[in-house]
């Protein structure tokens, strides 16, 4: 019963840094983690888990956005390519 929970309390948490926008690429990684486990040791519609794996990877690699704490804290980080000189 334990055993259940904590993954269950790992991905309530890691949504909660997710909303607010706190260790951005920490929380989208374990949410990727929890799901890709939640995928493969729980029977049922596989649709779900896969989704919100892909969301919480596609989270961690863009990073946290203009208004979240991780802006606020670290600076928000863009990438301008140079100008083209023909």
């Amino acid at each position: 019963m334990i055993g259940a929970t904590i993954p269950h309390m790992l991905g309530g948490a890691a949504g909660i840094l997710l909303i607010a926008g706190l260790w951005t690429p920490i929380a989208g990684t374990l949410v990727t983690l929890i799901e890709l486990w939640s995928l493969f040791s729980q029977a049922g519609d596989p649709w779900i888990p896969i989704l919100l794996g892909t969301l919480g990877a596609a989270q961690a690699m863009l990073g946290p956005g203009a208004w979240s704490v991780d802006a606020r804290l670290f600076g928000w980080k863009r990438i301008d390519p140079p100008d083209r000189k023909s």
